[in-house]
């Protein structure tokens, strides 16, 4: 296992007809035996950062470091790490067995029997013993990402990088392949960085997340931190399915408004809260759907008026899209609640569900009454501490 560095890590693809900064001085540190996920919408950098872990793209600026050693300029099979692709990857030539033991062949000394038992134990870890004799074109999907995975497993790598490896599964198969990759991070405890588009593999997988957008780093942290705690408007509306609700709004006085009817009171803490950190009257009000409550018996005050567009009923929960001055407005509600299209309905919420967003900067000033600058970081040790209690 091995820490990863990035210290000011840049990325610039440059030709005669235009230059790209793929990747803007990133820095991050990664901890030994930690899943970290990138995330971020395409053209966002995350599977550039990625290859240039592996040194598949080489850096323009700055230093990597695995395990604390500087590898700019160390060639991919002697970086002591293990790539799984999204399409796998896999010689069609070759059985699963050769598959798998190829790359011990080209880079180890180890005899044909512990390449074997290196295999056959990876194999039984995945699931796949009984397929060691079979070749790639003869199996499934998903089984084809056990191959490549278990490829990467009997390298016994010090890091693990996967490229977006469950996005050629269907979403049934995705589910139950993240539960067996987090399973195995939890037996292997090695050092994995992961990218993915899809947000939910990042919430349920990750110790922290990457967010990334036009090569920047927009914020780290844990699932839970970045999901109520996020540090910009990029983060909140990225995170977050449905996303989160947004509206410009001015303060004036204890009440959150704008130029059209959304005319919202909020308490004397909250505006406490917000002048200490912000001396303005112009914000983003956003607010997730999930903590939009509808018809409730609130005062005017608390209250605001929508026109219901569209009801998907999803099982457990409803997704309400209202009309809110001509914005879409998305509300998710327990399935009890449903009402008819075209119904004029109320809705409310807290002030603790609140965030407000810097008009100019976009930069999260207030998480509810929680404000930005207040944050409790998380610990990126914590993880391993846990880890060495358990042990």
């Amino acid at each position: 296992m091995a820490t990863v560095e990035f210290d000011n890590v840049t990325k610039v693809f440059d030709d005669s007809a235009n230059t790209i900064v793929a990747v803007e001085e990133l820095d991050l540190e990664i901890q030994d035996g930690e899943f970290i996920v990138f995330v971020g919408p395409s053209g966002c950098g995350k599977s550039t950062t990625l290859r240039m872990a592996a040194g598949l793209e080489t850096i323009t600026d700055g230093q990597l470091r695995i395990g604390g050693q500087v590898v700019n300029n160390v060639s991919p099979k002697d970086r002591d790490i293990a790539m799984v692709f999204q399409s796998y990857a896999l010689y069609p030539h070759k059985t699963v067995r050769g598959n798998m033991a190829y790359g011990l062949e080209l880079s180890t000394d180890l005899t044909e029997a512990e390449i074997n038992s290196r295999v056959e134990e990876a194999a039984e870890m995945m699931g796949i013993e009984d397929l060691l004799d079979k070749k790639p074109a003869s199996l499934s999907g998903g089984q084809q990402q056990r191959v490549a995975t278990g490829r990467a497993i009997v390298r016994e790598p010090e890091v693990f990088l996967f490229d977006e490896p469950l996005s050629n599964l269907d979403a049934k198969l995705r589910k139950h392949m993240r539960t067996e990759l987090s399973r195995i991070h939890s037996e292997l405890d090695i050092t994995t960085i992961y990218v993915t588009h899809d947000q939910e593999e990042a919430m349920t997988m990750s110790d922290r997340i990457v967010i990334l957008n036009d090569g920047r780093l927009q914020q780290v942290g844990e699932p839970k931190e970045v999901y109520y705690q996020p540090a910009n408007l990029f983060v909140a509306d990225f995170i977050g399915s449905p996303s989160m609700n947004f509206l410009d709004v001015e303060l004036e006085g204890n009440r959150l408004t704008n130029d059209r009817s959304f005319d919202f009171e909020v308490t004397d803490e909250f505006v406490d809260t917000l002048r200490s950190v912000s001396d303005g009257s112009e914000f983003t009000f956003g607010v997730r759907p999930e903590n939009v409550r509808v018809d409730e018996d609130v005062s005017d005050s608390r209250a605001v008026k929508t026109t219901v567009e569209v009801v998907e009923v999803i099982g457990s929960d409803n997704f309400i899209y209202l009309d809110l001055d001509g914005k879409e407005f998305r509300v998710r509600s327990p399935s009890y609640v449903e009402p008819e299209e075209g119904e004029e309905v109320t809705i409310t919420f807290d002030d603790e569900a609140i965030h407000l967003f810097d008009a100019k900067t976009s930069e999260a000033l207030v998480h509810g009454t929680v404000t930005h600058e207040s944050m409790e970081m998380p610990n990126p040790a914590k993880g391993e501490q846990e880890r060495a209690v358990s042990d």
